[in-house]
C-alpha cells in the first residue's frame, strides 16, 4: 500500500514518509510540512473494524494526560459497546503508542484526545488548522486528503492517505517560515454510505485555558 494514492510530485515534496516511529523526528526539521508514517493494520483487525456496526464505533473528545490514554480508550469503547476481543485489544494498544509517541515528540504533558465517528463532508473545504501540530490516524474509511495550494488557490490536485496511516501535520501556530502551502481536507464522503473512524491528537500547553476556549466557542470543531 502508498502512503499517497496517486501520489503527484508537489505534495510528495512537501510530505516526508518514515516507517517506524524512530523517523517521526524528521517533522521537526524546518522543510517538513508534513510526516506519513507508514505502516498498516493487522489484516484481520482491519478486516474486524471495517465490519463493525457504526453505532458501536467509539467516539469522544477529552484533555487527557497520555499515560491515560489507554484507559479513556477503554472506556469510550464500553460505552459505545465495542465488542471485545484481540482486534479492540490491539486498537487500544496503536492508540496508546501514537499518543506516547506524539507527546514524546511534541514535548507535551497533555493532548486533546478525539475519536470521531463521520458519515457526511465534515470539513471538506482545504485548509490549514488554527494549532501548532496535529496527528490524524484514520481507521476505517478514507483517510485524509493533501493538497498544494499555490498562491491561495484551491489545489490543482488532491491527494489521500492511506488508510491506517498516521498524518503529522502544521498548523498556523508552527513558528517555520515560509508557509509551505500544504493544505488538507477530510473526505467527502457524504451519501456514499460509508463510515469513517478517525483519531485526532493535539498537544496542549494549558489544559485550564484549551477547557476555557471549547467553552466560549461553538460546539464541535475540523474533521479529518
Amino acid at each position: 500500500m502508498r502512503a499517497l494514492r496517486k501520489s503527484a510530485p508537489d505534495v510528495a515534496l512537501h510530505c516526508d514518509l518514515t516507517r517506524d516511529d524512530t523517523g517521526l523526528r524528521r517533522f521537526l526539521d524546518p522543510d517538513c510540512a508534513a510526516l506519513i508514517w507508514q505502516r498498516e493494520a493487522p489484516a484481520n483487525v482491519q478486516h474486524w473494524l471495517d465490519r463493525v456496526d457504526p453505532d458501536r464505533l467509539p467516539r469522544g473528545r477529552v484533555i487527557v494526560q497520555p499515560d491515560m490514554v489507554a484507559r479513556v480508550f477503554a472506556e469510550v469503547c464500553a460505552m459505545s459497546r465495542l465488542p471485545q476481543g484481540p482486534e479492540q485489544d490491539w486498537l487500544q494498544a496503536d492508540v496508546t503508542r501514537l499518543a506516547g509517541a506524539f507527546s514524546s515528540l511534541m514535548d507535551t504533558r497533555y493532548l486533546r484526545f478525539r475519536l470521531d465517528v463521520v458519515t457526511t463532508n465534515a470539513c471538506r473545504k482545504f485548509h490549514i488548522d488554527a494549532i501548532a501540530a496535529r496527528l490524524v490516524c484514520t481507521y476505517r474509511g478514507t483517510g485524509t486528503q493533501l493538497g498544494l495550494s499555490h498562491q491561495g488557490e484551491p489545489p490543482a490536485h488532491v491527494q489521500t492517505v492511506a488508510t491506517g496511516f498516521p498524518l503529522l501535520l502544521r498548523g498556523t501556530r508552527w513558528p517555520a517560515q515560509p508557509a509551505s502551502g500544504l493544505l488538507h481536507r477530510s473526505p467527502p464522503i457524504e451519501g456514499s454510505g460509508e463510515t469513517r473512524l478517525v483519531l485526532v491528537l493535539d498537544p496542549v500547553t494549558d489544559p485550564e485555558e484549551e477547557v476555557d476556549n471549547h467553552l466560549a466557542a461553538p460546539a464541535g470543531g475540523p474533521l479529518h
